[in-house]
């Protein structure tokens, strides 16, 4: 699989915009390729314009924050991979 379709994409935005917190760690597709980038993108849309607060973490995903240019309206990003999600845990 290399990418999300486009229902899932809209289930996912619309869980994003319920939620009072958001924890994203990781891409949905590979968003490196613009064929297989739309749900990542449509995540990252849906995070950005959700009034939640959100955290973003991991390598990969902050790419994609600076790839859809999000980084402003996430909340908190964390550079720290693994141990973003130890301290989660």
């Amino acid at each position: 699989i290399l990418d999300i379709g486009p229902q899932t994409a809209a289930q996912y935005a619309q869980l994003i915009e319920k939620a009072g917190t958001v924890v994203w760690n990781g891409p949905v597709g590979v968003f490196e390729f613009e064929a297989f980038s739309k749900g990542t993108e449509a995540l990252a849309r849906a995070i950005a314009g959700s009034k939640a607060f959100s955290i973003a973490g991991g390598g990969d995903t902050l790419a994609a924050v600076d790839k859809f240019d999000i980084a402003r309206q996430v909340s908190y990003i964390s550079t720290g991979g693994g141990a973003f999600l130890e301290f989660l845990e």
